[in-house]
């Protein structure tokens, strides 16, 4: 069931159109992430859900109550909670008045501020703390700060803008693991902004992955890695092969096509666009480098067989990547460090016709 309902939302700033007429349902209790490059529109939509941006058209709908089309809701009345990207933590107020300075405005007793905010404080990892000033915390502490702040009024949705961004990589990776328990234990409907992909597979029930304005693939972290939608998408996440070409002929098999590209005369490739896969029509075979397979020797005769020359080799820690040169193209493959050979030395490249896709 949605628990947040975006409806043909539109927002322009002057002539800029930063959110295209998009629909989006978030489910209740899952984490749903917006991911995308700077000014695809996916702050500019959070900020819209949070009533701190109008939208021109369009309804938001949380829990069932439209925040527009009755009237302006306030982002004081819409139940929710928000992390922002810079922490926002007053400075002159200690650990406990900044958790508790939301309850304090609701006027409600002095005992059940004290022990909501300090069961918040307990929750995020911050007991013990309430009496520091945040100059005097690290920033994964200072973040939990502004986390604690956003949750101490029980709201029905957190919102969550770039929270990890100002964090350095080894704590960035061990707070989306907290934060994605924390939202889990407590059953809280949540929206996360994120230009990192990474982080979004590994935080996300699902991501809707934007690009100027537009929302061009909803799914699970697996489904946009395996099957993304376009170009774009193959692009964005993770780290993929694109090789030009067109389509020459589709064999027998009608699930596959058979590509032209700049390096073979005829590269086989599954594809779900068999009605778009027509003769003549350009598009892009793509393979992961962890799908390419490599062999010093060349194994028994199978479609998609080519030889190369290794000219970049990079040592990753749990594997190697080569960079090979495909007559003229540059095909990146994830080996294993019991591949012996070195750069200038030939190899033999499988690309399975299973694993490769053809995007538009």
């Amino acid at each position: 069931m949605a628990f947040i309902e975006i409806k043909n939302l539109l927002k322009r700033f002057k002539k800029v159109v930063a959110v295209n007429h998009i629909d989006l349902d978030v489910i209740e209790g899952e984490m749903l992430t917006l991911l995308g490059p700077s000014g695809c529109g996916k702050t500019t939509t959070l900020r819209c859900i949070a009533g701190l941006e109008t939208p021109e058209e369009g309804d938001i709908v949380i829990d069932g109550k439209s925040m527009l089309s009755e009237g302006f809701i306030h982002p004081s009345q819409r139940g929710l909670g928000m992390v922002f990207q810079n922490y926002a933590v007053w400075p002159h107020m200690k650990v406990f008045n900044n958790v508790a300075y939301g309850l304090k405005l609701q006027k409600i007793s002095r005992k059940i501020v004290q022990e909501r905010t300090q069961e918040v404080l307990e929750l995020v990892g911050l007991e013990g703390l309430g009496e520091r000033y945040p100059s005097q915390l690290s920033g994964g502490q200072q973040q939990r700060v502004a986390l604690a702040r956003a949750l101490v009024r029980n709201p029905k949705v957190l919102l969550l803008d770039e929270p990890l961004s100002n964090l350095d990589a080894k704590l960035r990776e061990n707070m989306r693991f907290e934060i994605k328990s924390l939202v889990k234990r407590m059953g809280i409907t949540a929206v996360y902004v994120t230009h990192d992909q990474a982080e979004a597979m590994v935080i996300s029930d699902r991501i809707a992955v934007m690009n100027s304005g537009d929302i061009v693939q909803i799914g699970t972290a697996r489904e946009i890695y395996k099957q993304p939608a376009n170009k774009f998408v193959a692009d964005f996440i993770g780290t993929m092969n694109f090789m030009s070409g067109e389509i020459v002929q589709s064999p027998r098999d009608v699930d596959a096509v058979c590509v032209r590209t700049e390096f073979s005369e005829k590269v086989l490739c599954t594809t779900d666009s068999v009605t778009e896969a027509t003769p003549g029509k350009k598009v892009y075979v793509s393979i992961r480098p962890e799908d390419v397979e490599v062999f010093t020797e060349p194994p028994q005769a199978r479609e998609n067989l080519f030889k190369g020359v290794i000219v970049h080799k990079a040592y990753l820690g749990n594997f190697l990547y080569f960079f090979i040169n495909v007559n003229g193209t540059m095909i990146q493959a994830q080996v294993p460090h019991s591949l012996p050979q070195d750069e200038g030395q030939e190899v033999h490249l499988f690309l399975d016709p299973q694993k490769c896709m053809v995007l538009f």
